[in-house]
């Protein structure tokens, strides 16, 4: 055997290598991304529906809420908010935007979720919808998800 001949044989050794290492990986985040995309649409279920007690359970009592235009929030604000969009009944409502979702691993606490969604509410009559963009930091802890981090931001100034 010739020394291109060897060294050929440790490429296409070292490609199927990885190949099979990153068929792996993808396949456990793809179970991440279908576990967080879930979670995603169960906490706004919750607020499309004004389940206050399921969006209650969705975030840490440390949540830290960041938005551009609002500033620093937390917990309970993120609560008192929900009540007041459940008393204006003016049909606030997210929806995700479609293939903007991204999801990323955070070893030894839980999942980076990076997306778009649009809210529409009804505003002097007329449908009023902005699309924004957001990343929740989602913590799992003895088995359950819940949002610890949200920054929320693309909101336009006035």
């Amino acid at each position: 055997m010739n020394l291109r001949s060897l060294y050929m044989g440790f490429v296409l050794f070292g490609v199927s290598v990885l190949s099979k290492a990153q068929t792996g990986s993808l396949t456990a985040d793809a179970d991440l991304y279908k576990e967080i995309k879930k979670m995603d649409s169960i906490l706004f279920t919750a607020f499309n529906t004004r389940d206050t007690n399921q969006f209650k359970a969705m975030f840490t009592k440390d949540l830290e809420f960041y938005h551009d235009k609002d500033g620093l929030s937390g917990y309970d604000h993120t609560i008192d908010f929900m009540r007041t969009t459940t008393k204006e009944n003016n049909g606030l409502r997210r929806d995700l935007v479609e293939g903007s979702l991204e999801v990323y691993p955070i070893p030894g606490y839980g999942a980076m979720e990076i997306g778009s969604h649009t809210f529409c509410h009804m505003e002097n009559g007329q449908q009023d919808c902005g699309t924004f963009r957001f990343v929740q930091i989602w913590q799992k802890k003895d088995g359950a998800w819940k949002i610890s981090r949200v920054i929320s931001y693309g909101h336009k100034r006035k």
